[in-house]
């Protein structure tokens, strides 16, 4: 991975959105300029004894010189969300970017924006910034509850109805199919959400039988088809047999036993962080949205920094030749 250039920051303000969403206002040392839609920031946090980085994406463009992002506790978290709804106002940071990695392309005749949970962040961006250009766009966002809309009543009074809410509890589902087949030819999808409604917006997507360039996505990595346990990782090349726990990426397993990792992104886009799967005793639950379903079913490779396995263990090889 790329040297991180790290710059000191303050904690300005934080808020309640919801009772597991916190917004946090980050008042950077320097002055910034305004960053696109669709961007994220890294923020230096602490796991136990162990420093670590996690990125949150950008509410909006920061033209006040303040980064706003929203930030869920996660019950299953490795424990980044749980350090950041510990801060308080007024509390010393490092952050780097921001960067981006699920740019907005401009000047397509429509937008549809699909959101799931705390998947609105960076689609409360665009939002606003397709609303400020004059974009013809929709917003479709769901959650549990309306008690988990975080951003809803805001953004609704700033795109009105451009915003469509449905919820678990109401019995209220996205109608993707409809949806997309509601935007112009050339039009463009962006999702962000559990891993249950990206698999479905991309089957939705080649349904239609639009350009599979056309839909794009940003992951926060937290979710799959089971639930997280502990596995075990071989690596017969380098004679190492490695336990990732429950609270614990592969990645993060892996870089602590000190083996070489290349990454990126964290969160199952980039796929610089895969490893050759030799052989699996169990499952693997490909979290990722950088390989293809086709690529999944073959069990080749998984990209570390997200997927797991379930009821047993893995074989793999690594790019790490010190060994």
């Amino acid at each position: 991975m790329a040297a991180t250039d790290w710059t000191p920051a303050r904690l300005r303000a934080t808020r309640a959105l919801t009772p597991d969403i916190r917004l946090f206002e980050i008042e950077p040392t320097e002055p910034v300029a305004p960053v696109p839609p669709g961007s994220h920031l890294g923020v230096a946090v602490m796991i136990g004894e162990r420093p670590d980085t996690r990125s949150y994406s950008l509410l909006d463009s920061g033209t006040d010189g303040l980064y706003r992002i929203a930030v869920k506790r996660l019950p299953d978290s490795r424990g980044g969300s749980a350090y950041m709804h510990g801060l308080e106002p007024g509390a010393r940071l490092s952050i780097s970017g921001p960067r981006n990695h699920f740019g907005l392309v401009p000047g397509r005749p429509g937008y549809l924006l699909v959101a799931g949970g705390i998947g609105i962040t960076p689609l409360h961006a665009m939002a606003l910034a397709l609303h400020r250009a004059g974009s013809p766009f929709r917003l479709l966002y769901a959650a549990r509850t309306r008690q988990d809309l975080a951003l809803a009543d805001e953004l609704r009074a700033r795109i009105g109805e451009k915003l469509q809410t449905v919820t678990d509890q109401e019995g209220g589902r996205i109608d993707l199919a409809a949806a997309i087949a509601d935007l112009p030819a050339g039009g463009e999808a962006y999702v962000c959400g559990p891993y249950g409604m990206m698999e479905a917006a991309r089957r939705a997507w080649a349904e239609s039988g639009r350009p599979a360039q056309g839909l794009r996505f940003e992951t926060f990595g937290t979710g799959g088809r089971h639930a997280a346990e502990a596995f075990t990782v071989r690596i017969p090349r380098l004679a190492r047999e490695i336990v990732v726990p429950r609270h614990q990426t592969m990645l993060e397993a892996l870089e602590a036993a000190g083996v070489g990792m290349i990454h990126d992104c964290r969160r199952g886009e980039c796929g610089l962080c895969t490893v050759k799967i030799l052989g699996v005793d169990g499952t693997v639950d490909h979290r990722d949205v950088f390989f293809s379903d086709a690529q999944k079913a073959t069990n080749a490779q998984l990209c570390t920094c997200v997927s797991r396995v379930v009821g047993g263990g893995i074989t793999i090889d690594t790019a790490d030749r010190a060994g």
